[in-house]
């Protein structure tokens, strides 16, 4: 028997192969809708307007607009529903969750000297869950052509066999790629070309081939993106504002995948898996930088112009997995006892850093002196600047994403209307894929609503939004590279508690 059992208590081991890819990287350089109710409900159209704790995210001259000191938070229900075509097959699963999602305050000052320029500056800090990363997903269906094994298969081949039969190497010192081949080899998914030579690096599928493979693929994952931004602003005559954002980001993301796989092919000549589960465990975790500068230009009393940029978020990430493979085979006599490879050990990766990319915004509000206003944002973030670093231990990864990923586009458009103390509002946004295919992951669409009601020093706001996207959720990110297509639809609920200081 090639299968060696054994079992290493959880522990802490670094390794210097990097298994990061596209997924991960996207995955902290989005940005969700998220903030205010009032942000919310109007799509997130501030950069011109400010006013709103949330908007110093988009334009942090905004912060200096409020007339006084303000406090608040809002708490929000998400519900994200994923509709799952895979071979034909649809399933659906969806998730539902609350959260305090933003909480922030404000300082405004009145500048008395009357012989400055500067009428007022503003202080004020804010926390937003820049990126809600809970999610579910389950796809199921039959595949006509390929393999798990072909996953393993890409990552073995070149590993010579002494490593692969786990009596000259622990499992801890091994390379991501050695680990993959390893854990394929010692379940029998994977067979080597020569048993009797451990200088061979060449294999072959273990799995019964010749049919259809019967499969599924669930994600559960949770955690958040948070951004806290510490502000300042002022106010130059009656025309500009000015606002700088020092941002601190923290990422704390968990993610439980399993891929099952079972097969009724031709057994009877020799022993081969008929099914099989892969479990995989991810946790990243870690911190980061960036800032922010903005500009307001009022030209006339309705008219508001905005500019800001947005410099890269410079991340340092950290990620622990585990892994772990229950494989069945059988032959003309029957099933066979189960092979379970568990090495029942966390691996820590070395940290590593991410710059996500750069942004832009221009835009344009026009206020209809105390009835209601129109606003408009365009903001530009070129996904193909992303970046692993060192730079030379992503060369290949740095490389796909260059070729992949594109410049994405983001229009918002938000108004409001007044009647008395109560405000209406509503929304619509569009973005771009960041991908230059615009398959891989789509165009979002999303629209908006809310009101608010103003108690006089208490201000209470309600949104609710929707965006809807279609992308293809790749399972394994090298040798089974088959996906299945989400339709996922997101459907927000928040509510906002504002209090004048």
């Amino acid at each position: 028997m090639k299968k060696t059992f054994f079992t290493v208590f959880v522990g802490l081991i670094f390794i210097s192969l990097q298994a990061q890819d596209i997924n991960d990287a996207l995955r902290y350089s989005k940005e969700n809708l998220n903030g205010t109710a009032r942000f919310r409900a109007m799509s997130g159209a501030f950069g011109a307007l400010g006013g709103d704790l949330s908007a110093i995210g988009v334009n942090p001259a905004g912060s200096v607009v409020f007339a006084n000191n303000q406090a608040g938070f809002t708490l929000s229900n998400f519900n994200s529903k994923n509709d799952s075509n895979y071979f034909g097959k649809q399933t659906s699963e969806s998730i539902n969750t609350f959260d305090l999602n933003q909480a922030g305050a404000i300082f405004v000052f009145d500048n008395n000297d009357q012989k400055s320029d500067w009428k007022k500056f503003a202080l004020a800090v804010n926390y937003d869950n820049a990126g809600d990363l809970d999610n579910s997903i389950f796809s199921s269906g039959t595949n006509p052509n390929n393999s798990i094994s072909n996953y393993f298969l890409s990552y073995a081949n070149g590993v010579p066999l002494s490593i692969v039969t786990g009596n000259d190497f622990d499992y801890a010192d091994l390379f991501f790629n050695e680990q993959q081949a390893y854990l394929g080899y010692q379940s029998y998914i994977i067979n080597s070309t020569d048993d009797t030579n451990l200088n061979n690096t060449q294999y072959v599928s273990g799995v019964a081939p010749g049919g259809n493979y019967n499969q599924q693929y669930t994600l559960e994952s949770s955690g958040y993106n948070g951004k806290l931004s510490f502000n300042a602003s002022g106010q130059y005559t009656d025309k500009f504002l000015f606002g700088i954002n020092l941002n601190s980001h923290f990422v704390d993301y968990r993610q439980s995948t399993s891929f099952f796989e079972s097969n009724n092919n031709n057994t009877s000549t020799t022993n081969l898996v008929k099914r099989l589960r892969f479990n995989n465990d991810l946790y990243t975790y870690g911190n980061g930088f960036s800032f922010q500068l903005g500009t307001i230009f009022k030209p006339t009393k309705e008219v508001r112009l905005g500019l800001a940029y947005e410099s890269p978020t410079w991340l340092t990430l950290n990620d622990e997995i585990s892994q772990d493979i229950t494989a069945v085979s059988s032959s003309s006599a029957g099933e066979l006892t189960p092979d379970v490879v568990n090495p029942n050990l966390t691996v820590i990766f070395e940290p590593y850093k991410l710059q996500t990319p750069s942004k832009i915004t221009g835009s344009f509000a026009y206020v209809f002196g105390k009835k209601g206003l129109l606003s408009i944002d365009y903001a530009v973030k070129n996904y193909s600047n992303t970046t692993y670093k060192p730079k030379r231990d992503f060369t290949t990864t740095n490389a796909t994403m260059s070729n992949l990923l594109d410049a994405s586009s983001e229009v918002r458009v938000g108004g409001e209307y007044k009647i008395k103390k109560l405000s209406l509002r509503g929304g619509y946004r569009f973005e771009k894929s960041p991908y230059k295919d615009g398959k891989t992951i789509g165009d979002l669409t999303g629209y908006s609503g809310g009101f608010g009601y103003n108690f006089g020093s208490t201000k209470l706001d309600l949104s609710y939004s929707y965006a809807q996207r279609d992308y293809n959720q790749q399972f394994f990110s090298q040798g089974f590279t088959d996906s299945s297509k989400i339709s996922s639809v997101n459907n927000n609920v928040s509510i906002t508690l504002l209090f004048e200081l």
